[in-house]
């Protein structure tokens, strides 16, 4: 069978931040998780189904990387973004360079074994043991089978909807985002999540998803946060990723698949992640399941 790919949400944006706009509010916003998250030890988490437990849930819920604290910041400087493929290659490849110095810092703390994606910045058509690409709106996935993550050096750009190539945030999060399945990956976490999937419950599959997805969220603001020095926004740059995370929200799609969250969890991870500057704040595996509607 075909390993699942882990893509992000894709499409043009699907509403507008409306009054959360501002960095004051939206730091209301990741201080509202932050709390939430204080009683997580004590949530429920989500219901096993078949495979499901042992040791992997262990590891999603349990993770020697929750106790490595905050990322140790890599001093990491990206180029600005060009109206070129090369720019926006370029701007990736040196991300996920910074990407690679970080994540290997933290699994070095945790003991835990780690190599790096691979990565495929495309701008023409392939497949991945995953599937093909590019998928209908969708400009960026992660395929466990070759631990690659998969980014569309155009179509990151269109599913954003024609964001300024200035808010570099935007486009810096799909990759950190598509970085933090791999990380799920490496750290055993991801097959918790995709056993939890493995259920004709679409109710249970897509909560399972859910939980992955707002994780990744989580593991790109951590990143974006330890870097704020060196990879400073202004309130603009941070108005917009933030609107542009908050604009790709389902809930507007029909139950069946809803398998991202809400406008307002799938940026307020981001905003908790940035924020919480440790990685403990992460943990979606035992929050209430209000936290990944």
């Amino acid at each position: 069978m075909r390993p699942p790919r882990r893509r992000s949400a894709g499409g043009t944006i699907a509403g507008i931040f409306g009054a959360l706009t501002s960095l004051a509010v939206v730091a209301i916003l990741g201080a509202t998780f932050l709390v939430e998250q204080s009683g997580a030890s004590t949530a429920r988490p989500p219901v096993t189904s078949g495979g499901g437990g042992g040791a992997a849930r262990e590891q999603a819920l349990n993770s020697r990387l929750y106790r490595t604290g905050p990322l140790t910041p890599v001093n990491c400087r990206v180029p600005g973004i060009q109206p070129s493929t090369h720019s926006m290659r370029r701007f990736m490849n040196v991300l996920s360079d910074c990407l690679d110095r970080s994540w290997s810092r933290q699994f070095g703390k945790a003991g835990i074994r780690f190599r790096e994606p691979g990565r495929v910045f495309w701008d023409r058509p392939g497949r991945s043991p995953c599937g093909s690409y590019p998928a209908p709106g969708a400009s960026a996935f992660y395929c466990p089978a070759n631990d690659t993550m998969y980014v569309g050096v155009r179509h990151v750009v269109e599913t954003s909807g024609g964001e300024p190539l200035s808010n570099w945030a935007v486009y810096a999060r799909v990759i950190a985002h598509e970085y933090g399945h791999h990380v799920q990956n490496r750290a055993g976490i991801l097959l918790y999540g995709n056993r939890l999937m493995d259920t004709p419950d679409i109710d249970r599959r897509n909560e399972a998803s859910r939980r992955i997805e707002l994780q990744a969220q989580c593991f790109a603001g951590a990143f974006l946060g330890a870097e704020r020095v060196t990879l400073p926004m202004t309130q603009q740059q941070f108005d917009a990723m933030i609107r542009d995370v908050r604009g790709r929200g389902d809930e507007r799609l029909p139950p069946e698949k809803r398998d991202h969250g809400s406008g307002r969890n799938y940026a307020g991870w981001v905003v908790a992640g940035y924020e919480g500057r440790r990685l403990a704040v992460c943990n979606t595996w035992t929050v209430s399941s209000s936290r990944v509607n």
